[in-house]
């Protein structure tokens, strides 16, 4: 090189041929070669400096706020670098930041940054299996050294299981009597001012009022009376039209399920006695303010207090039937005596105290005193003739009770009760007076119905039956007409009294009152129901009765009628039924049936044969009936007469059952011929019955002519009919098929037959027979 080249040395640039530049060459490119350092001639600026700010420009909050962000965002990054670990992170100084500290980050450093991190990532997923191996053992153990209360406790809990409800229910409330501390009971002594409170009232109870108002306390009076007002006010939203919803008798009753629990109960009571002493001042001739303060103080357990509570309401209210008694109920038996004594002076009238009375009386005979001695008084009463006819022997209260009837002529039990201590002849003419004095009481025409009952043995029902129809006449004429459901209750308690024939005579007067004759035989027919159900046989039987006498025609009435007697009655009963019934209806087969077997289960063949002899002429051509004779013939081993009956039988009425009834006859007795030539016959003239055919193919099968058997079975398949009759020929005609070995063909026989009956059981288990069949054969060939 030669001098003037070194005078270029001047301008070169540490570093610019391998790409990093200094800051002046930076400003050098940015401002293509004229750049200008203000720091040159003013220097470097002070820290915090902003430039403008002295002439208002700039935002110092905003600048303040975005420095304060910025160091939170560098506080954090430094954290999060901390906790990852993996090196001394302190920031570099000079030295070390090398000579790229100041270079600029571009796009070929974030490709390095990026190459770099995916080798890290590469070298941390190699080790990750033995981190999460390691953190899973370490989890292990540390949960199996630390269990949860739900482990700890896993075992117990499966032992719960075993445990039983009554066991559950002995488990005692969980309680926190262990938590809180025993607090010990402090006895402190009641002050002498309590005892002298107690001793001050103790005395006033014993004091006897002498002169009324001389121990009047105007301070508690003043009180009550405060009392009351404020009461008073406190009901005015409770009140209509100025009349208080107070019930005073309610009232009573609600004190006497009183009890004193506690202090506030005492100043309850307190309240009230002031309360009541108001009451009791400010109107003396009101009975139930008296009761009630007596049973305020005997329930706080002052008797003696009660006791001069309501002598005192005695005193005030002498003709208040209540406050005697109540007086009688709070003294002892001996001064309760003395007590009814003065309050029969006052109210001798009382039907309730003179009971009381004798209630109080021990022997018997003074009790007869007491109550003749109130009769006296007041012979009307028809509880206190009762009460005195209780007493007497069966004499002496017909005596009583002959007087009574007098006196009380009204009163249905005690006519009934004379009644019933008469004669029987006797007995009429009580009734009959009874009925004078009371002739709208349907009590009496019953039991005078009952009486005819009980004493009339012949001609008992026309008897019964008239006093029940003059019963409802006259209290139709009185319009006092009981109704339909009434009656019939009635009917059933005479039932169950003992007396059927007047349930019968009431049933057959009074079931159809008031019904709709649309509605007349559904109604009477539930009746009779219920009352077979309820366990009224007789009232169920006279309703049936009913019913069949209204409907005579009905075959259903007939057959539920014989239905419920072969179920409930006798023999007997049910065979007067049925004559009676294929009277009414003579096409009835179910009936003459029915009476026919009753009479052959009764072993009265003859009589059997003699309802079927009659049926024969009712109906001729019914088949049932003609079957029903032979099945008697055959039972009876009468093999001739059936065989008779069967030859009339296939003249007057024939059809296919009939020819199959007379070849199992001919099959019985074993004239094979015979059994065919009447299948024959049969198959001609009905060839659509189906039990023909196969009987034919068996007949075959005993002559051990297959084939004729299978050409038996399948021209009776070839006949129209209904193909569920078709089943026991399809089913027969497999089984042929496979004992000749033609298994293919039993089984196309029988899918034909599932085609036409897919849901018939019989040749749905036929099938797998004939595969097993198959199957078998199969092997044998191999």
């Amino acid at each position: 090189m030669g001098l003037q080249d070194s005078s270029g040395i001047g301008n070169n640039v540490i570093g610019r041929g391998r790409g990093p530049a200094g800051p002046g060459m930076r400003a050098e490119l940015g401002s293509g070669g004229r750049g200008y350092d203000a720091g040159a001639k003013f220097g470097q600026p002070p820290p915090g400096y902003v430039a403008g700010r002295g002439r208002g420009l700039g935002d110092t909050r905003r600048e303040a706020l975005e420095a304060q962000a910025s160091a939170a965002r560098a506080a954090h990054r430094q954290q999060e670098q901390e906790e990852e670990g993996g090196g001394d992170h302190r920031p570099l100084d000079e030295e070390e930041g090398g000579l790229f500290a100041d270079a600029v980050y571009e796009e070929d450093d974030v490709e390095a940054d990026q190459i770099y991190a995916a080798v890290d990532d590469r070298m941390d997923s190699r080790r990750a299996k033995q981190r999460t191996e390691r953190l899973e053992s370490e989890l292990k153990k540390y949960r199996a050294q630390n269990p949860t209360i739900t482990q700890q406790f896993s075992d117990l809990k499966r032992e719960l299981s075993s445990v039983s409800a009554s066991e559950w229910d002995s488990i005692p409330d969980v309680g926190d009597y262990s938590v809180k501390k025993q607090k010990l009971e402090k006895y402190t002594p009641a002050p002498d001012s309590l005892l002298e409170m107690a001793r001050k009232e103790s005395a006033m109870t014993n004091t006897d009022a002498t002169f009324p108002g001389a121990t009047t306390d105007l301070a508690s009076i003043g009180e009550g009376r405060g009392a009351v007002l404020g009461q008073k006010l406190d009901r005015v939203s409770d009140s209509v039209s100025g009349q208080t919803v107070v019930d005073p008798k309610g009232y009573l009753t609600q004190m006497d399920g009183l009890r004193i629990n506690s202090e506030t109960d005492v100043g309850d009571i307190k309240k009230l006695r002031h309360l009541l002493k108001s009451v009791t001042s400010t109107n003396p001739k009101h009975g139930p303010g008296w009761i009630a303060a007596a049973r305020l103080e005997e329930f706080a357990g002052r008797m003696q207090a009660a006791r001069k509570e309501i002598a005192q309401g005695c005193k005030m209210c002498p003709t208040s039937e209540e406050v005697w008694l109540e007086a009688v109920r709070l003294h002892p038996p001996e001064q309760a005596k003395t007590v009814l004594a003065s309050a029969v002076k006052h109210i001798p009238n009382s039907v309730r105290i003179w009971l009381q009375a004798s209630a109080l009386e021990d022997a018997t005979e003074a009790k007869r005193l007491v109550l003749r001695k109130a009769l006296e008084i007041i012979p009307n009463s028809a509880k206190l003739w009762k009460a005195a006819v209780e007493l007497e022997s069966p004499q002496e209260a017909k005596i009583l009770l002959t007087r009574a009837v007098e006196c009380v002529p009204e009163s249905v039990d005690l006519w009934l009760a004379l009644a019933r201590l008469e004669s029987y002849e006797n007995a009429r003419e009580v009734l009959k007076r009874a009925l004078n004095a009371l002739p709208m009481e349907p009590t009496v025409w019953l039991t005078g119905a009952k009486l005819q009952e009980a004493h009339e043995p012949d001609e008992v029902e026309n008897a019964v039956s008239g006093v029940i129809r003059r019963a409802v006449t006259a209290l139709s004429k009185r319009s006092q007409i009981m109704n339909r459901e009434a009656w019939l209750k009635e009917a059933k308690d005479a039932e169950k009294a003992g007396f059927p024939i007047t349930s019968k005579c009431l049933i057959s007067q009074t079931i159809g009152l008031g019904l709709d004759p649309v509605d007349h035989r559904r109604v009477l027919k539930s009746d009779a129901e219920t009352a077979e159900v309820e366990g009224y046989y007789e009232t169920a039987r006279a309703i049936l009765s009913e019913l069949i006498a209204k409907y005579p025609a009905r075959k259903g009435i007939w057959l539920r009628a014989a239905r419920f007697e072969k179920k409930h009655g006798s023999r007997d009963k049910l065979d007067k039924l049925l004559l009676n019934a294929v009277k009414y209806c003579p096409q009835a087969e179910a009936l003459w049936l029915m009476a026919a077997r009753e009479r052959w289960l009764a072993e009265d063949l003859e009589g059997a044969r003699v309802i079927l002899r009659e049926a024969f002429d009712s109906n001729p051509n019914s088949e049932a009936i003609w079957l029903a004779a032979v099945k008697l013939e055959v039972e009876t081993d009468e093999l001739t007469r059936a065989r008779l009956l069967l030859e009339r039988a296939r003249t007057q009425a024939p059809s296919g059952r009939v020819y199959m009834k007379s070849a199992l006859l001919e099959r019985r007795t074993g004239t094979a011929g015979a059994e065919k030539k009447l299948l024959e016959e049969g198959i001609e003239k009905f060839p659509e019955y189906r039990k023909l055919w196969l009987m034919l193919g068996q007949w075959h099968r005993k002559a051990k002519d297959m084939n004729s058997e299978r050409s038996a079975y399948q021209r009776g398949l070839g006949v129209a009919g209904n193909e569920q009759d078709d089943v026991p020929l399809w089913v027969s005609l497999s089984a042929v098929e496979t004992e000749l070995g033609s298994i293919n063909r039993a089984r196309a026989v029988l899918e034909r037959a599932r085609q036409k009956v897919p849901k018939n059981e019989q040749v749905k288990f036929a099938i797998p027979m004939v595969l097993c069949c198959a199957d078998i054969s199969e092997e044998l060939v191999l």
